[in-house]
Parts: C-alpha cells; sequence; structure tokens
C-alpha cells in the first residue's frame, strides 16, 4: 500500500466502524427501538440493511414492521435522539487513524469522508473529537441520493475533493462499502472492525488491502490482497 499511496491524490474514508469504532452504536440503537414498540428482528436485519443510507433504513423498518405509525422524519429524528450522545461522548477513533491522516495531509492528499450516517451526527461527532479541519470535505449517501454498494456517495466525494476516481484510495469496514469503493473505481483497503468480524474473508475477496488497525500502513504489516 505505501507504493499505492505515492500513486493517489485522495484518501476517503467511510466513518462508522471506518474512522470511529461506533458500529455497536446501531446495535444498540435498533434493540432499544425495537423494544420501545414492541418489534421483533426480522430474519437478516442488520446485513440487510448494510450500507444503506440513513433514509434508506428508515424506508426498510416501514416496509419491515407495517404496525410501526411513524413517518420517515419521526424515525430518522427519534434515532437521531437516541444515537446523539452515544457519538458525542463514547466514541473513540480507530487507532491510528488520526497520526496517519496527518501524515496524507502533509503529502499534500486530499481528506474526504464518504458515509452512510446522517449528515447531523457526522458534523456533530467530528466536532466532539475535535477532528473537523482535518477533512476537505464530508458527503453522505443522503446527499448523494442512494447508499452503498452504489459508487454514488464516493464519486461525489471525489468530485468535491477535484480528483479522478482512479486517483482515490477508499477505506472501509464492510462489503457493501467495500463494493462500493470499487464500483466507483477506486481502490479499498479494508478495516479490521468487530461489528464485521464473521465477514472478514469477504472482505478480504473484496479488497485490495486489509489492516487490522492504520498502524498496519505505518509499520508494513498491511495485507496485499
Amino acid at each position: 500500500m505505501t507504493e499505492r499511496l505515492k500513486d493517489i491524490d485522495a484518501v476517503i474514508f467511510d466513518m462508522d466502524g471506518t474512522l470511529i469504532d461506533s458500529m455497536w452504536i446501531w446495535v444498540s440503537v435498533d434493540e432499544d427501538y425495537l423494544k420501545k414498540y414492541h418489534l421483533t428482528e426480522p430474519e437478516n436485519f442488520h446485513e440487510d440493511m448494510e450500507g444503506m443510507s440513513y433514509m434508506e433504513v428508515a424506508q426498510y423498518y416501514q416496509k419491515a414492521f407495517p404496525s410501526l405509525n411513524k413517518t420517515l422524519d419521526e424515525i430518522v429524528e427519534e434515532w437521531h435522539v437516541m444515537a446523539h450522545d452515544k457519538y458525542v461522548n463514547e466514541v473513540p477513533l480507530k487507532k491510528g487513524v488520526q497520526a496517519f491522516i496527518e501524515a496524507m495531509k502533509r503529502e499534500g492528499k486530499k481528506i474526504g469522508i464518504g458515509t452512510s450516517n446522517s449528515r447531523a451526527l457526522v458534523d456533530e461527532t467530528l466536532e466532539a473529537l475535535h477532528i473537523s479541519h482535518l477533512f476537505d470535505c464530508v458527503k453522505t449517501s443522503e446527499e448523494a441520493g442512494a447508499g452503498k454498494p452504489s459508487p454514488d456517495v464516493y464519486l461525489l466525494t471525489a468530485e468535491a475533493l477535484g480528483v479522478r476516481p482512479e486517483r482515490c484510495l477508499v477505506f472501509e469496514d464492510v462489503p457493501a462499502g467495500i463494493m462500493a469503493g470499487k464500483n466507483a473505481g477506486m481502490y479499498v483497503c479494508a478495516v479490521e472492525d468487530e461489528f464485521s468480524s464473521p465477514l472478514a474473508d469477504k472482505k478480504r475477496a473484496l479488497a485490495d488491502y486489509y489492516i487490522q488497525d492504520y498502524d498496519d500502513i505505518k509499520n508494513g504489516t498491511y495485507e496485499v490482497l
């Protein structure tokens, strides 16, 4: 990957599970939400929602739970309230990621985020972690018009950065996100995350590189796939 970094002009991060250790939040929010409204989790619940935009997940909820008498905006707003405190108070950065970003910025690389999360939660989280200044742009799947594995959010991010897709390296933690980066014509590094650890083989099959954490890049201990 160190050789590849010489040939790219932008590094783009997914947020949840890639930039920050936060995937556990949504498992908790889903559990609390289903319990609150006495809903039964369907088969393949989290797998079916993988990569969806915030609004696409709300639409999925409406279809999966016909008894849930809520508008899309009501669902989204309630999720935001339930997740907000956890994001701004409990979420840590992934090991080594800030040092890696700072090193890339010193080399003149553009830095972006392409996420399926809501813009409000992204902005609040980056501010709480004091890292907003590290990113040249932030784009969401909602702004792009489609969730992952559609390439739209990564193409939108590359366009905003002024960098051609083939000159971008994406970091992702789940198969749908890896596919989105590859579908955009970008190089992709898969990131280890506890939430997606059962899918590690699938992630390796889709990605160009694999890291346990961002120190692997500095130490040369990353996997070339």
